[in-house]
């Protein structure tokens, strides 16, 4: 609820060869750091031209799945979970968007996303992550994501209602893809899918997933202790950045953040080292767990963060609770709520059997050689661990394609990956 932070990433990789792997000499995306392609993504001079919002017949809508009193009075906005509709004229494939972790529906890498596709000829829906304080409050059943495969059962039910929302809606086919930690939680679906039979998915495919959630998550977290020389915690870190802004913007003359702003700032003595652009990802990562960590323990009433029965309005002061939830990150997260949830409720044992149950291995006698998901990564993928992609590879074999650089997810606006994504979907 407080902030909507990217989802990005850590843990340079090797690059490894498949049947679908670029090289450096053929793949030209310009940014070779991950942590800049992370943060800045694709140049605007080096992307694909996509249509401007008023060229798109879109509209948002809302889903009640929950009764009013459910909710605590500090949701007052969250009743109703709503989502993006951009719709084609006439009969054409659907594509349902799953955001990355902590994101909502309408945030930038969604809305990039939508454009693509759009301009692709699919009809897009966009939703928000199940780990987005909106999703959590207004159509979780358990309110206590990171357990994919309860996570993918209130995905898929979120999905069902969208298309009873809109009988008229003319689709050819449905299909289904999702970015980061939406990647892997459109595996999930998909296997959902595949006993139920409700939406029967032509393709799905996942973008930047994370293979192993656990060591994902751990990454990030690190990314806030990096070491960086004058800096002693997170608030000298975001001091000395708001002085680096603010001296680059003053000699620029105007205040405007955007790739190009960011790209500029990179070359400039303001420049962050990589030990500081970590910091700024790890920080970012890190308000999104303040997120999920605030908003879990609020809507089970668990008393961690916000005490039992504490009267909250919309006019309440959530800034104690806030830095209290900074406090605790994924790993405090996943002691202090997830696992004792999962204990309760499936009859859990210990962290690595839910984490055996909740990353892609889980899901491995489904993704092999499967022509109807496919996977698209990067060699310089900041969220993964040793193995990981070695792993997608002999898993997917042909259904995976790797580039050699963009990070992670910084190269969605890139022409070569954008036509690839259509490419996968048309065949």
């Amino acid at each position: 609820m407080f902030l909507r932070a990217l989802t990005v990433c850590l843990a340079l990789l090797p690059s490894l060869t498949s049947a679908s792997s670029l090289s450096s000499t053929e793949y030209a995306y310009p940014i070779a750091n991950p942590f800049i392609a992370t943060i800045a993504g694709t140049p605007s001079a080096a992307a694909i031209t996509l249509p401007a919002e008023h060229q798109i017949k879109q509209s948002d809508h809302a889903l009640r799945l929950k009764k009013r009193g459910e909710l605590p009075g500090v949701f007052y906005q969250s009743h109703q979970l709503k989502y993006r509709l951009a719709e084609q004229d006439g009969a054409a494939p659907l594509m349902f968007i799953i955001a990355g972790t902590g994101a909502h529906y309408a945030s930038g890498t969604p809305e990039l996303l939508k454009k693509i596709f759009y301009q692709g000829g699919f009809h897009v829906v966009q939703l928000s992550s199940p780990t987005s304080w909106d999703f959590m409050a207004a159509a979780s059943r358990s309110a206590t994501p990171g357990f994919s495969p309860d996570d993918a059962d209130d995905l898929y039910r979120v999905m069902q209602a969208v298309l009873a929302n809109h009988p008229s809606l003319q689709s050819s086919s449905i299909n289904l893809t999702g970015y980061s930690l939406g990647g892997l939680q459109a595996a999930f679906v998909g296997a959902l899918d595949k006993q139920r039979r409700a939406l029967n998915f032509k393709r799905i495919l996942m973008l930047n997933p994370p293979v192993n959630l656990y060591t994902s998550v751990r990454n990030l977290d690190r990314l806030v202790q990096t070491k960086v020389p004058g800096i002693s915690n997170q608030q000298t870190f975001i001091d000395d950045l708001m002085q680096r802004l603010t001296r680059f913007f003053e000699r620029q003359g105007r205040i405007e953040v955007n790739e190009a702003m960011l790209a500029e700032f990179q070359t400039s003595d303001e420049a962050l080292s990589n030990e500081q652009l970590a910091m700024l990802i790890g920080s970012a990562f890190r308000l999104s767990v303040a997120d999920i960590v605030y908003t879990s323990d609020l809507l089970n009433q668990r008393g961690l963060i916000t005490p039992k029965d504490y009267p909250l309005g919309f006019n309440s002061d959530l800034a104690p609770f806030l830095k209290r939830s900074l406090l605790c990150d994924f790993d405090c997260y996943i002691t202090q709520q997830l696992i004792p949830w999962w204990r309760k409720k499936h009859n859990g044992g210990s962290l690595l059997q839910m984490m055996n149950q909740v990353s892609l291995y889980a899901l491995e006698p489904y993704l092999k050689d499967n022509p109807q998901i496919g996977v698209m990564h990067n060699a310089d993928d900041l969220i993964l661990g040793p193995g990981d992609l070695g792993w997608l590879r002999r898993t997917m074999g042909a259904q995976m394609t790797l580039y050699p650089r963009g990070g992670h997810c910084g190269n969605f606006a890139y022409p070569t990956n954008a036509h690839n994504m259509l490419e996968f979907f048309h065949d």
